[in-house]
This record gives C-alpha cells, sequence and structure tokens, in this order.
C-alpha cells in the first residue's frame, strides 16, 4: 500500500498495519525511512510558524529560524533510537518477545503516523500563536501518538 493509505489506515487499525509492515522483512533503511519522513513532516509543521515568529520578532531571520529547527531535528536523530531501545527493553521486562528492531519499527512507524495531527497543529499554531487551542490540539496528538505507539509496540512484541 502508499504510505498515505497505511498512515490513515494506523488510525483506525494499527495492529494490522504494523503486522503487514513487521512481515515485509527485516530491513533497516525501511525502519530509517519512516523517522526520516516524520523529521521532513515535523520541520514542515514547524515553518508556518517558524515564518509568522520571524515577521512579529524579525530579530532573527525566517532562515536562521528554520537552520535551527533542522538541527534540532536532526540532533533528536540518537533520542528516537534511544527511545525506541528503551521502549523494547520496558516491553520485554513485561514479557515482550520482541527484539529491538521491532521496537525501533513501532516507535518510528507510530510518529510517522502522527504526522497528519503535527500538519494540522501547524497550521493553527501559525495562525493562532501559543495559546489554549494550541495546546489542547498537542495535548491531543501527544495522546494519538502513546495510544497508536502503545498498541504497535504490544503488537510486535507479542503481547
Amino acid at each position: 500500500m502508499a504510505l498515505t493509505s497505511d498512515i490513515l489506515e494506523s488510525w483506525r487499525r494499527p495492529r494490522s498495519v504494523i503486522r503487514r509492515l513487521r512481515s515485509a522483512g527485516r530491513s533497516e533503511p525501511f525502519v530509517f525511512t519512516f523517522l526520516f519522513v516524520f523529521l521532513l513532516l515535523a520541520f514542515t509543521s514547524l515553518a508556518p510558524y517558524l515564518s509568522r515568529e520571524a515577521t512579529l520578532h524579525p530579530e532573527i531571520t525566517l532562515y536562521q529560524r528554520l537552520f535551527g529547527a533542522a538541527l534540532g531535528l536532526l540532533a533528536l536523530i540518537p533520542l528516537f533510537y534511544f527511545l525506541a531501545a528503551l521502549g523494547h527493553l520496558v516491553a520485554k521486562l513485561m514479557g515482550g518477545q520482541g527484539g529491538y528492531y521491532d521496537g525501533r519499527l513501532a516507535l518510528f512507524w507510530a510518529l510517522t503516523c502522527i504526522t497528519p495531527a503535527m500538519l494540522i497543529l501547524g497550521l493553527v499554531r501559525s495562525f493562532l500563536g501559543d495559546g489554549p487551542a494550541t495546546t489542547g490540539l498537542g495535548l491531543a496528538t501527544f495522546l494519538a501518538f502513546i495510544v497508536l505507539y502503545s498498541t504497535m509496540l504490544r503488537e510486535v512484541e507479542g503481547q
């Protein structure tokens, strides 16, 4: 299936999608692609807000803000690998049977699945700025990620 179709299906049936992705075979570039797509779309979701901030506070240019955001997102790559390993180890303590690859697959795919919500959050944030609406939407996005990730991690760990 196409990536967008899998993302939409993951919101309805995350277990079946992660099972299908897992059955595609082990490929580290395949899993890293999900992390890359997430980082690219996270950067895209930040751009409108950074443009707004550059207009309201011109002492830091848009290019400086975008460059800082890009470097910050790239610096998070090792953290995501660490979080995937930590999630696998916690699942292993609770009786999980998967491997580190399965932990990365679950985390990186869950991150990829929340990108539509992040893009919406970026648009809302660019129009309204920071406030209760963006805080609520950000919290809803985070909770959706937690639900998707925990469901997918349970599936790949065999629980």
